[in-house]
């Protein structure tokens, strides 16, 4: 019987172990998660955005100013 006591109290002092190791885990855990939602910038796709110039936009607005005169001048001729 004194086998199984200290196998049982070894098997007690190393769930201790496990436990602290895992709290300790969810620690690290949540600080990452917390720098990983505070920059953006790091990651890959989710949450970063693309910066534009002012060039850049400018085309994309005549594009789409382009596409809605086609869009206006069919429905004219349709009416």
């Amino acid at each position: 019987m004194a086998d199984l006591d200290a196998v049982l109290e070894q098997l007690k002092q190393e769930r201790k172990r496990a436990e602290a190791e895992l709290r300790q885990l969810g620690k690290v855990i949540a600080q990452l998660s917390k720098v990983r939602s505070s920059s953006p910038s790091s990651g890959s796709g989710k949450g970063m955005k693309r910066q534009l110039s002012a060039a850049a936009r400018e085309r994309i607005a005549a594009a789409q100013r382009t596409r809605w005169a086609k869009v206006r001048a069919q429905s004219k001729k349709s009416s």
